[in-house]
């Protein structure tokens, strides 16, 4: 059977900000593509590890040239806010707190030249220590002060029992635009001091805009814990995620309108999509805002996959002034920032947005 690959992305209005410190992000125009996948699997999925569990992180970028660089990682420990813990490195990590990246291979056969790096988290030199969240910062010539992009990751221990629930019937409406979430915990044999030693974090899809951060139990009983009928656990369902593919330079993929080429770069311009924000939902499977690499005849897809400009059109026929249109979804990692946002394009009446995207 023949695997479909297929990019996920949503469009939305919003106007607010992310704590940029617990996002996956890269800083370095030169840099594209950060991925974090389980190693040996191109399954759509976002990873974790557990504490001293088999799990191996497979993470690579591309650096947009052929030029060789020095690029070394380190792990630094957060809490819960995204901020940097008080642990030293002896405290959280086992082996070696600086580690360099030799796993490289020049890109082949392409238009854009590029050096794809790739390093395996977990190593045999650098494991975690303790549980928590943690961000890999990756730098250029073994100067911190000079990173390139940075990977945030959480390390669970399963000392502890969380269940889950959501439901249309909600404590504001039956069965139309939200959901809600129930969350039990138990702590098993681990003695609750203080319902505030618990900070529960629920996220949408990789989203932080929309976050919630509880402190505060709805009842406790000896070590369960439980949060229900809770407001701020009341989410917009959405509609699904919009999707293309552009695994073909020749051949037009999914929503994909036509593929030009200017005798430098392949161009794709997607259909133009609509607004949906007052429409049914509408049932169609997708993959929650995750991406996968595909290049259609390529042995490997690590370097043997182009990069195009795709072309984003939202018709409008005037701006919103309330707020504005992003492009989210893992591939740009669920970033609300300038290079997200959409423009106003007055002459076609309609949002416009271009990313330069590996196939």
């Amino acid at each position: 059977m023949k695997k479909i690959h297929i990019i996920s992305f949503i469009i939305c209005f919003l106007c607010t900000t992310v704590n940029a410190q617990v996002i996956t992000q890269v800083y370095d125009p030169d840099i594209a593509t950060l991925r974090v996948m389980y190693l040996g699997t191109d399954n759509v999925e976002r990873p974790f590890l557990v504490l001293g569990g088999d799990e191996v992180l497979d993470i690579s970028f591309d650096e947009l040239s052929h030029d060789t660089h020095l690029y070394s990682y380190t792990l630094i420990h957060l809490n819960h806010d995204g901020s940097q813990s008080s642990l030293m490195s002896s405290e959280y990590i086992n082996g070696y707190a600086n580690l360099e990246i030799t796993d490289y291979e020049h890109s082949q056969l392409t238009h854009q030249l590029y050096t794809h790096y790739r390093f395996e988290f977990p190593n045999e030199d650098m494991q975690p220590k303790v549980s928590g969240s943690y961000m890999i910062q990756i730098y250029e010539d073994n100067n911190p002060d000079k990173t390139v992009a940075a990977v945030f990751l959480q390390v669970a221990e399963q000392n502890i029992e969380i269940t889950s629930n959501i439901r249309g019937n909600t404590d504001i409406e039956f069965n139309q635009r939200l959901q809600q979430v129930d969350i039990d915990i138990d702590l098993k044999k681990n003695d609750l001091q203080r319902p505030e030693d618990i900070t529960v974090t629920v996220i949408q899809n990789n989203r932080l805009d929309n976050a919630v951060v509880l402190s505060k139990p709805t009842f406790i009983n000896g070590n369960k814990v439980r949060y229900a009928n809770n407001r701020q656990l009341i989410f917009e369902g959405g509609n699904e995620y919009r999707r293309f593919d552009i695994s073909s330079e020749y051949i037009k993929g999914r929503n994909v309108d036509r593929i030009d080429f200017d005798r430098e770069h392949f161009h794709a311009f997607l259909f133009a999509d609509e607004n949906r924000a007052s429409t049914p939902y509408i049932y169609e499977p997708d993959a929650d805002g995750q991406w996968i690499i595909n290049a259609e005849r390529r042995d490997d897809d690590d370097y043997e996959a182009d990069y195009m400009f795709v072309h984003f059109l939202l018709p409008c026929p005037a701006p919103k002034f309330e707020g504005s249109p992003y492009i989210v979804g893992d591939l740009f990692n669920n970033q609300l920032a300038t290079h997200t946002r959409m423009e106003y394009d007055n002459e076609h009446k309609c949002y416009t947005y271009t990313a330069y995207l590996k196939q």
